[in-house]
Order: structure tokens, then sequence, then C-alpha cells
């Protein structure tokens, strides 16, 4: 059976890398491709909405999509702790519709993000360090927030990471008690350092995305993962199994600060060069 795919933000860099995907994996076929002048309403008839817009635009599409029984992939940063639980409230026990939410498409970026997590039960000194290409309008990243929320969360029962002179801000943006550190440069498109200190020693774990090409499999495994959603799933590591023993985790925030949802019936302007991802 072909899944029906509309792409919503298809002219930004994620947009058009998915709709080759699309066009290029069996299975998939482009139903619509939604730009800055597209009315929402040209996604009906889909099996699948994937959003790549911005964060102040992400949750008018989710909700048309939902709205009239679509499922959604998520790739837009701006999902708060506090918006995802309404969503989940909003479509729970319905069968006809799910939303999975990727902070980010990188299989590696998982990878590091999983082990990172494992580490904070052995060092009580944590801090992150994200780079992204200077076109990226958010910060922190969604990645370095769900880190962040998966260090947090594995630290439960020891507490939270030692940050001291948090009060200061040159110190980074606290999120669940880890410092992190956002870099937006020219060439550089995405890397995130994970830095664990400890007696006489430190690790850093490290991820670099050199090419948009690191998250292909991730998005088709996504999409996959999409088609039969029920409910609200985030991160990739909720849909591939990394066998690292990592527990499940609820959902966690996306990004620290949540853009506020708006009355768009259509999709506001989206700079191609400027479009929010990783």
């Amino acid at each position: 059976m072909t899944t029906r795919v509309a792409i919503v933000g298809v002219t930004g860099t994620m947009g058009r890398l998915i709709s080759e995907l699309v066009d290029q994996s069996e299975g998939y076929r482009l139903h619509a491709g939604l730009d800055s002048r597209s009315p929402l309403s040209d996604m009906l008839g889909a099996d699948v909405v994937v959003d790549v817009t911005l964060p102040g635009v992400s949750q008018s599409v989710v909700d048309f999509a939902v709205d009239n029984g679509i499922r959604v992939l998520v790739g837009t940063s701006g999902w708060s702790q506090t918006r995802i639980t309404t969503l989940e409230r909003r479509i729970r026990g319905r069968e006809d519709t799910g939303v999975v939410i990727v902070p980010n498409f990188s299989i590696g970026s998982v990878v590091a993000t999983a082990v990172s997590a494992m580490l904070a039960r052995l060092f009580d000194s944590i801090e992150i360090v994200e780079t992204h290409q200077a076109a990226k309008v958010d910060s922190p990243s969604g990645t370095a927030v769900r880190t962040a929320e998966l260090i947090g969360l594995a630290r439960t029962e020891l507490g939270p990471v030692s940050a001291p002179h948090n009060d200061q801000r040159a110190r980074g943006q606290q999120v669940s008690s880890v410092p992190v550190h956002s870099l937006r440069l020219d060439g550089v498109l995405a890397r995130q350092d994970v830095i664990f200190g400890g007696a006489g020693e430190t690790v850093t774990i490290s991820h670099n995305t050199l090419s948009a090409n690191a998250y292909k499999r991730g998005i088709l495994l996504a999409l996959d993962a999409t088609r039969t959603a029920v409910g609200v799933t985030v991160g990739l590591d909720q849909v591939v199994d990394l066998g690292l023993g990592t527990p499940p985790t609820p959902p966690a925030a996306i990004v620290a600060v949540a853009a506020e949802p708006n009355d768009f019936d259509s999709i506001p302007e989206i700079d191609a060069d400027s479009e929010v991802f990783e």
C-alpha cells in the first residue's frame, strides 16, 4: 500500500531533502508540497504530513492535521513539555491520528545522546556545547535540550549536575540543571559536544553533522513509524532500538521556550536558508 505524504515547508532545506526521499522510496508518494503561500487544506487527502517549518508555524500545522485525522511527523523545534502534554490530551484515545516529534533525524546524533544519558550517572560535572549554522533561528537546539532532559532523567536519584556560578549569563542556559551553550557560526552545519568532568579526567561525546545526508536513514525510519503512529512519540530513540539499555522516557521538552500557537490558516513566509532543523 502506498503512503501519501504531504510536506509542509517543502521549499526549505529539509523539505527538499524529504521530498527527494519520498520520490525515491518505494511505498511512498508525494501528495502535496506546501510552501509559504499554500493553504493548510492542501494537505487534505494525505496519509502522513511532514512538518519542517518554523517554531511559530508548527503548532498550527499539527493542529490542522490531527483535527482532520492525519498522522504527523514533526521535524521542527519549538515543542515544549507543556505543548506536548496538551497535544497528548487532545488526541488521547484516538486511533485515526498520531504525532511523532523528532528533534534530530541523525542516527549518530541519537546514539551520542543515548550514550551521554548513560554516562550521566557516573559524572556530576556535565555541560553541553551545541554549534549550528548562523541561520538557525532558535537556541538551544532541540537536540541539546533533549540530551539535557535525558541526562536529567538519568540522574533522577542522584540530583542535579554540578553547575557552579550558574547565575552568570555567560554560564549558559540551564536545561534540567545542565548548562547548555549555543554557538551560531558560518561554515558549520551541526555539532554537539557533551562534556563530562571527573577527578583528574574529562570525557567528551561529540557528534558532527557534515552533510544533510546524515538525516536520510532517520527520516525514512521516522516516516515508517508515523504511518501507524497512535498518541505522541518524542525522539528517534523511541522509534529505533539502539540496544544500549537506556530506559524508555516520557516526552521531553524539545526546546526550552515554546513558540506561541498562532491562528494562521496558511503558512507564513519561510526563508529556505533559515529553516529550523537539528
